[in-house]
């Protein structure tokens, strides 16, 4: 009996090692537990490694990783906005050694590399998306209000977009119904150093400002002056090109130029903080000023879900005649990403 549980134990081992090590990727945390699997990405500070034995994916901070070993190449961002593509070997503590495919190898430091994305992966498994709904309704006046936030992404090599729509709308008796809304597509191409070149068409209503649809295309250069594992902070700036439709005045067309800053907080537990600020200074209407200022809180539930937070605040120094020079929209919802 005894010689048969001993063979039964050897035999699962065998089986196990065989399982694990027909498995892509491994990771050996500080507190030296294993993780044997696929190793799907590495963003903000978390790495994303799908199992086997798990129907969901396990989620693990970089600074608590000790050990790295991978199969398959990555495309990897470092704190320097250099792009490398490679293989992953911990060969010291502390430091991360990238295999190219031509097999020449460089060694640089954990905190150094801030991104990591599968190069094997398919169209599909480049998309994140998410999307937030809110709601209310009260008795007085019959007042509704509905609330929608959402975007998607995909992120390739050396270039990413993205789509984004945003929406208010509000109604109760006896009171003009009260829209906004924000819809986008953004492109940027990745360059050396962190810099990046952001083309993007946008399309905004709202009806404080009397704007039945402001068209906007922007072309410009960033770059990013901070980008860790922790946050990114970067700048742009460029040219716009305005054409805006209102619903009680006459069409105006103009060429702006923007300047804008954006900071990403993400290394905080479960919550992340987002903050743009874009100022348009016109150039083909003497005086004329605008700016759009967007604020995002964050905090993340179990299952993918969380919970959102959104301020919008836009800005005209010189309105329509009989509309407000600014508009603000506070949006708070449950929502779920993917």
């Amino acid at each position: 009996m005894k010689k048969l549980s001993f063979f039964t134990f050897l035999i699962a081992a065998l089986l196990f090692n065989i399982k694990a090590s027909a498995q892509k990727d491994s990771l050996i945390l500080k507190n030296k537990d294993l993780i044997v699997g696929e190793i799907k990405n590495m963003d903000r500070g978390v790495v994303t490694i799908g199992t086997d034995y798990s129907k969901d994916d396990f989620k693990v901070k970089w600074s608590g990783i000790s050990k790295i070993h991978t199969n398959s190449f990555y495309v990897i961002t470092l704190a320097n906005g250099a792009r490398l593509n490679g293989k992953l070997i911990t060969t010291e503590p502390g430091s991360v050694c990238i295999v190219a495919s031509d097999g020449s190898q460089k060694i640089f430091k954990n905190e150094e590399l801030v991104y990591l994305k599968s190069l094997n992966k398919g169209f599909w498994d480049r998309i994140n998306a998410s999307a937030d709904f809110g709601f209310g309704l009260t008795k007085s006046q019959n007042l509704k209000q509905i609330s929608l936030r959402s975007n998607v992404d995909y992120l390739a090599e050396s270039w990413s977009t993205a789509i984004h729509y945003n929406s208010m709308y509000s109604n109760q008796d006896h009171v003009n119904a009260i829209r906004n809304t924000d819809a986008g597509l953004v492109y940027n191409k990745f360059l050396p150093k962190d810099w990046y070149i952001p083309v993007s068409l946008s399309f905004f209503s709202n009806t404080e400002q009397k704007i039945q649809l402001r068209t906007m295309g922007k072309l410009g250069i960033g770059n990013y002056i901070v980008h860790t594992n922790h946050s990114y902070w970067g700048i742009a700036g460029g040219f716009t090109y305005n054409s805006e439709n209102y619903t009680e005045a006459a069409d105006r067309k103009s060429w702006e130029g923007y300047v804008g800053t954006e900071l990403n907080l993400y290394d905080i537990g479960n919550l992340s903080l987002l903050t743009k600020l874009v100022a348009y200074p016109s150039i083909t209407e003497s005086g004329r000023f605008r700016s759009d200022f967007n604020f995002d809180a964050k905090y993340d539930l179990p299952k993918d879900f969380y919970i959102k937070f959104g301020l919008t605040i836009n800005y005209d120094n010189r309105p329509v005649a009989g509309a407000s020079d600014s508009d603000y929209v506070m949006q708070t919802g449950f929502g779920w990403k993917w």
